[in-house]
């Protein structure tokens, strides 16, 4: 009972903040599709990936430094945890730079994700702004996990209803009053990630959270940082990578259609897939303190309960996502014919749901519990799952071939996880027998 309800008080929370994450996410489609149409759709699905990559380092890097700060404070060793912090701090300010440089690469990216025409320059209108604020959104996702491993959780998605009340606010003005387009969007979107980042910094001054002292084996921080980090990372990454690949195949079978056609299916699933991913990174906490504290039976608890909760949400999501998919395509502004398209095509990626909760689960408790190893096969096998199918089936089943292609690299990578866990689950009874 005791357990259920810190997985409640940590959980819920995390999971109202993804979904503002997942929303937020999709605001900025929404605004520029019905003001704009399928061009607008499709060059910001298609610019998108890079806006990812942005959040997903700050989101790496905060999550790589909390799960370590839980852990050394579960164990007692209170010095080496608030180095932890000052590291990632400092980490995030590099990868801030790291980012911002991406401003002198934008039209290559672009090009090489299949951008042409009218899609290109909106494309570019959006990705340039999106970088040079690249400090405030690194800034906003990485701060976030410090909080909530602190017991912010509340807090932590204040901020975040905080700042997607802002952007939806300056979407209006910006996209729809103004008239400023894909580039108005991106402005929005930088604002109000950048209230985000100022009211989580203001949260750690006033906690008195170590942010200042000594550095004093920072590289060794660093290392742990990014060996925690590379999962969460990829975990926030993935669905990018997925959909970066499956806009470039888009192009090259059907064109402009296809990829605005999912364009409108990624912003539908992406609000479910932050919702499992709250889940997983709001149950994290208490898995890596149990971890730390030697209380194992209790993290499995959490886990069991975090599966459950996980797989309810991804069911009732498939189902209200089945009965509303010929409101999908309108919502957005698409055209009538893609929005036809959307609503076929729909049902064939709810499929994989399931699947991909079970496996975002599975690999939030192996990087919360430090085994790197098999959180890294879990997060990186189905980009590199998707990259095969997607030579392989579309050659003999054209753009259907594209839609499956997600969903079979959802299944085999749920598969994986499954043999990972129950090899480690083998492997911690063998080592407690020995």
């Amino acid at each position: 009972m005791k357990t259920g309800i810190s997985f409640a008080k940590y959980v819920v929370p995390s999971v109202l903040a993804f979904a503002l994450s997942g929303i937020y996410a999709i605001v900025d489609g929404f605004f520029v599709g019905q003001s704009i149409g399928d061009a607008g759709l499709s060059a910001i699905n298609i610019a998108y990936p890079v806006s990812a990559l942005i959040q997903s380092l700050g989101t790496g890097i905060g999550m790589g430094g909390a799960v370590l700060w839980s852990v050394k404070r579960g164990g007692g060793d209170g010095a080496a945890a608030d180095r932890y912090v000052r590291a990632t701090l400092y980490i995030l300010l590099f990868a801030s730079v790291v980012m911002t440089a991406l401003y002198f690469v934008s039209e290559p990216v672009l090009r090489l994700f299949g951008a042409q025409g009218e899609v290109f320059s909106l494309g570019k209108d959006y990705l340039n702004v999106i970088i040079l604020g690249a400090v405030f959104q690194i800034f906003a996702t990485g701060m976030v996990p410090l909080i909530r491993n602190n017991g912010g959780t509340l807090f932590a998605f204040l901020t975040m209803v905080s700042g997607f009340v802002c952007n939806i606010v300056l979407d209006y003005v910006f996209v729809w009053v103004l008239r400023m387009g894909t580039e108005g969007a991106a402005i929005a979107t930088i604002i109000g990630q950048a209230v985000t980042a100022i009211e989580a910094f203001i949260y750690m001054m006033v906690k008195k959270l170590p942010l200042f002292g000594s550095l004093k084996g920072f590289l060794k921080c660093a290392a742990g940082i990014a060996r925690v980090g590379v999962a969460p990372f990829g975990l926030t990454l993935s669905p990018m990578i997925s959909l970066m690949l499956i806009n470039r195949f888009c192009m090259f079978y059907d064109g402009d259609p296809a990829v605005a056609c999912y364009a409108c299916i990624a912003y539908a699933l992406t609000i479910v897939q932050m919702l499992i991913q709250g889940v997983g990174d709001g149950s994290q906490p208490l898995m890596s303190v149990f971890y730390g504290e030697g209380r194992p039976a209790e993290g499995v608890k959490v886990r069991r309960i975090a599966y459950v909760v996980a797989c309810v949400l991804a069911v009732v999501s498939c189902l209200v996502l089945y009965f509303t998919r010929s409101l999908v395509g309108p919502l957005f502004g698409s055209s009538q014919s893609v929005g036809e398209d959307v609503a076929a095509v729909l049902p064939v990626f709810l499929i994989g749901l399931p699947f991909y909760a079970f496996s975002r689960i599975t690999t939030a408790g192996f990087y919360a519990t430090e085994k790197t190893a098999f959180s890294y096969i879990c997060v990186y096998s189905e980009p590199v799952l998707l990259l095969i199918l997607l030579f392989i089936l579309p050659p003999f089943m054209s753009q259907n071939g594209i839609w499956w292609s997600m969903v079979i690299a959802q299944i085999i990578t749920a598969a994986v996880a499954l043999v990972l866990k129950i090899v480690a689950e083998r492997s911690k009874k063998g080592g407690a027998a020995a």
